[in-house]
């Protein structure tokens, strides 16, 4: 009898390939996700510091928060030349102010005068330097002291 196939170890050894290198595979796509959300954490700090400045240029002065207060939350959904409002901000700079890309993730915003402020994140790994929480000022970005 000369039966051509595959044996039962043959087949399990392939199988048992194919698992390792999905395993891989959803592994690296973790870390891909992972460095995608902290890459828009810093795209939206960095469209924020840009806002900020123009409002700042128009106005001689930041809108001011006592506290801490979420962006994209509350009375700071939308920047305009009035400040941070609601929403349907009028003449807006930013329609939407930016929240953070992981579920119910905000940025904080303060500025306790109007001559500067903080807006802080935290990134889940390690970018440009910057790693753990991070804050954005009119002079950039920086690991939070």
């Amino acid at each position: 009898m000369n039966k051509k196939g595959f044996t039962l170890i043959e087949l399990l050894v392939v199988i048992a390939i194919i698992g390792l290198l999905s395993t891989l595979a959803v592994i690296a796509l973790g870390s891909a996700r992972e460095k995608a959300r902290d890459a828009k954490r810093l795209a939206d700090l960095k469209q924020m510091q840009t806002a900020l400045e123009f409002y700042y240029t128009e106005n001689s002065e930041y809108p001011e928060s006592q506290v801490a207060q979420n962006l994209g939350a509350g009375a700071f959904t939308c920047l305009g030349n009035g400040g941070f409002d609601a929403a349907g901000c009028d003449d807006p700079i930013v329609g939407q102010v930016p929240v953070g890309p992981a579920a119910g993730e905000k940025y904080t915003y303060t500025s306790a005068d109007g001559t500067s402020y903080i807006i802080t994140a935290t990134l889940e790994g390690s970018s440009n330097g910057l790693a753990g929480a991070i804050q954005a000022t009119p002079s950039g970005l920086r690991n939070e002291p």
